[in-house]
């Protein structure tokens, strides 16, 4: 029997969904009858809607989709200026003020506090400058990630922006694949650097090369079936399958046909592709690609680049993100600029883009690693570029410990989130950069927060792995986080080794340092990755290589931010919440 979001799809889903948004935005939140909000909030999400928590009703969080995370100036700029006159909360964030963007591991865009009033005011905003919320969330086609500085790369075998565009033009709003079973992620690489982070997406194209006819061709292999939720992490099985640029729209359009087809729609948690090709194995997933739905013959793999990666490798001869200044192919510079939690005020937001359209710059690029590319920087305007105030805040230079936090949205507006996540994380990583020393050599530590095991912030792919729990302390209950070590991609991908469970939140700084000076300590060198160290260590040595403690660090967030209406509010209690709103900001008149 199919699952009660399989029947709410089969009433309304897809492009109609939009007729549906533009009269609530018309007749307001109580138009939305309260007995469908479960069903109209999951219609939602295919037009880039999420219904913020328990005690924020009537508030949602609006995603923008931008492939491979691609913007031009100007788009950023109406980033900036929506989030200012839409997405500014009832209640300060102590860190972040009142109005922001949120960049995220899938190189898209979050604004929240938005209304439903709103709606339509805000698309036509976004669509003036060509950009759209389109199936940035819902069972269908999400935002393609890859590289932002493709055909800008300097060291890229193939440009894939313009296959990308090809793709997204394509599966955006196509009937035939607007409702799928579950999402569907797609990565495209042409770089060296192993960029599309392929083996975590459920259909990944990577870089090969394979001889055909006595040419060699450059194309892609193409692996099926990663994701990292629910702690099930899959990596991306290679279906023995090579694929010229050119073919790309019809492999991509047979793969996510098969999984419409034969994914589970009775079970959400064993909808994912990964599960199909568990029970599948490649080679039939590949027989079935062939023999119903591609018309040409498919090539056998060819030969890959995987020796050549050092996107979040773990390598300790590369820092593995786009942080820095890097040349193009046309002789001018990229930067990237560090953007700690990927959360920019809005002002930042359009100062930046203001500052890239004064340097020339046609391109913005946010990366997985949730921070910033200005692309197309002259070598004359370099100095005065890198010198610019808004820099010593977003530096293409920063600390380790700065340039390696990754964070979720947490409880201050996911439902599923078990801590707070952002402002948590972006006091770690002050307290690292001023109170412990960094390993001779390490350039950058990747530290990964996720709220619970939803994983979007990627947490099985880092060095030290944070996931949210809860535990008791000193007969309280506190929140805490279950800790892995030694993720990564690259040539040899590895998913963290869990090795302590509930360690209270205000104590993992305290591991971080121990775990640090044994590494230091220990290791066979500065040229030992804190990910080969970890390699080199069985289970019960892992869980030995540190304790947590208490230290000079206090955690604000240390008691149950679920169960508040708002974090950071002066009164967090669930009846001091002002929603639902009557999309003024203003709460609804009682029915009583």
């Amino acid at each position: 029997m199919p699952s009660k979001v399989e029947r709410w799809k089969d009433e309304t889903y897809g492009m109609e969904i939009r007729d549906h948004l533009l009269r609530f935005a018309e007749e307001g939140w109580d138009a939305i009858p309260e007995d469908e909000h479960d069903a109209w909030f999951e219609r939602f999400k295919w037009w880039g809607l999420y219904h913020q928590r328990k005690g924020q009703e009537s508030y949602f969080m609006m995603r923008i989709g931008t492939p491979m995370g691609r913007m031009t100036p100007e788009q950023l700029r109406t980033v900036g200026e929506v989030a200012k006159e839409y997405a500014t909360g009832p209640v300060d964030n102590p860190e972040f003020g009142d109005a922001y963007a949120d960049f995220t591991t899938r190189q898209s865009i979050q604004l929240h506090w938005i209304n439903v009033e709103d709606i339509a005011d805000i698309w036509d905003e976004l669509e003036s400058v060509g950009l759209s919320t389109i199936q940035a969330c819902g069972d269908s086609w999400r935002n393609i990630v890859g590289s932002p500085v493709a055909g800008r790369d300097a060291d890229e075998l193939i440009n894939v922006w313009p296959v990308v565009q090809e793709l997204h033009e394509t599966f955006k709003g196509n009937d035939l694949y607007a409702n799928l079973p579950r999402k569907w992620k797609v990565a495209m690489t042409g770089d060296r650097r192993g960029s599309g982070q392929g083996d975590i997406n459920d259909l990944a194209f990577e870089p090969a090369v394979k001889e055909i006819d006595g040419e060699e061709v450059a194309g892609f292999n193409v692996n099926v079936g990663g994701g990292l939720a629910r702690k099930e992490p899959r990596f991306a099985r290679d279906i023995d399958v090579f694929c010229r640029p050119e073919n790309a729209t019809d492999v991509a359009a047979g793969l996510s046909a098969l999984f419409r087809d034969y994914g589970d729609r009775e079970d959400r948690f064993n909808a994912r592709i990964k599960f199909l090709v568990d029970e599948w194995g490649p080679e039939k997933v590949r027989s079935v690609l062939q023999e119903e739905y591609v018309d040409y013959e498919l090539p056998t793999a060819g030969e890959d680049l995987r020796d050549e990666y050092d996107y979040n490798a773990g390598r300790a001869d590369a820092t593995g993100d786009y942080v820095g200044v890097y040349d193009q192919s046309d002789g001018q510079n990229f930067v990237g600029l560090s953007v700690l939690v990927g959360r920019m005020a809005a002002d930042d937001v359009i100062e930046l883009a203001n500052l890239a359209e004064a340097y020339g710059s046609e391109m913005i690029g946010l990366t997985q690693r949730q921070n910033v590319i200005v692309g197309d920087v002259a070598d004359e305007d370099l100095d005065d570029f890198l010198a610019e105030d808004l820099l010593s805040e977003y530096s293409p230079d920063p600390h380790p410990f700065m340039r390696g936090s990754i964070a979720c949205t947490g409880t201050e507006y996911c439902s599923l989130s078990i801590v707070e996540t952002k402002n948590r994380m972006v006091r770690y990583a002050r307290y690292l950069r001023d109170n412990v020393p960094v390993p001779e050599g390490v350039e950058d530590f990747h530290i990964h927060l996720s709220g619970c095991t939803a994983s979007c912030a990627q947490p099985q792919i880092a060095d030290v792995s944070l996931r949210g729990m809860k535990t008791r302390k000193d007969g309280d209950a506190v929140e805490a986080f279950d800790v892995g070590l030694g993720g990564g991609l690259g040539e040899n991908p590895q998913f963290a080794d869990w090795v302590k469970m509930r360690i209270p939140a205000d104590e993992v700084p305290g591991y971080i340092a121990n775990l640090l000076e044994t590494y230091e300590d220990e290791r066979a060198g500065p040229a030992e990755s804190f990910r080969d160290f970890v390699a080199d260590r069985d289970e019960d040595e892992l869980a030995a290589l540190a304790e947590a403690e208490e230290t000079s660090y206090e955690d604000p967030y240390l008691g149950n931010t679920k169960m508040t209406w708002y974090p950071y509010a002066e009164d967090t209690s669930m009846d001091a919440s002002p929603a639902p709103t009557d999309g003024q900001g203003e709460p609804l008149p009682s029915d009583d």
